[in-house]
């Protein structure tokens, strides 16, 4: 009997092998076994066991959507991987939006301000961000800033609300789509309990004394997010 999957338009897939999973107190191993198709009435059976090499698994890994094309990547990718993306972005000016029940933002939304340069991470389809307190690329042991924006949370992930997430994954194309997503949606709400500035005054203090300033962000006034790089790559939180 052969065996078929057919996912409704979608090329049929045939059944080629399994792999055993064994695990005992303190150690696990695998093996692949290639399927041994009997007569046309009989179920198909599992033939030897064979040693599962590097070579295989990065095969497999490849049919499976998870091979990384070969790139020069640029300057500001941190970390790449299937699963995950992290990037910096210089400090720039950029214009922000806010949530039209916010009175005291009216004044001040869709202007342009100052801002200080920033870590991005993108894991499935959840973002996070970090600010730097220097505008230069982050090493493993740089102490990261919290992103002084509403709707980030104290871990810096983002609640997306108004945001039109992109559909690019981890591509590299991802990095300027994220970042449009991030600042063409308004900032609604304080997320959490983090504290997003030492500005006195607060939140909109700090961007209303900001609003279509040609200088710098004054990055004294961003708060500690506890953590350093490394540690904030290797986060693997969800909301």
């Amino acid at each position: 009997m052969k065996t078929y999957v057919d996912f409704g338009g979608t090329p049929e897939f045939k059944l080629q092998g399994a792999i055993l999973l064994y695990q005992g107190h303190n150690t696990a191993f695998a093996t692949y076994h290639p399927v041994r198709e009997g007569r046309q009435d009989e179920a198909p059976r599992l033939g030897a066991a064979q040693p599962l090499t590097t070579a295989f698994l990065e095969q497999l890994a490849g049919d499976l959507g998870h091979r990384l094309p070969v790139e020069i990547l640029p300057e500001n990718v941190l970390v790449r991987t299937p699963e995950v993306l992290v990037w910096w972005s210089p400090a720039r000016a950029r214009t922000m939006f806010f949530a039209e029940h916010v009175d005291e933002a009216q004044a001040i939304n869709g202007k342009r301000f100052p801002q200080p340069a920033l870590v991005f991470k993108v894991a499935g389809r959840e973002l996070w961000v970090r600010a730097l307190p220097e505008s230069q690329r982050p090493g493993p042991g740089t102490e990261l800033k919290t992103a002084p924006y509403w709707n980030c949370a104290e871990s810096g992930v983002c609640c997306q609300g108004t945001m039109r997430s992109p559909e690019v994954g981890t591509s590299l194309d991802a990095m300027e789509a994220w970042e449009r997503a991030f600042f063409q949606s308004r900032f609604t709400h304080a997320y959490g309990a983090a504290r997003l500035t030492r500005y006195p005054g607060g939140f909109l203090a700090l961007w209303g004394s900001l609003a279509d300033s040609a200088g710098a962000f004054p990055v004294e006034y961003l708060t500690d997010a506890r953590e350093t790089l490394q540690q904030f790559v290797e986060r693997r939180d969800r909301v």
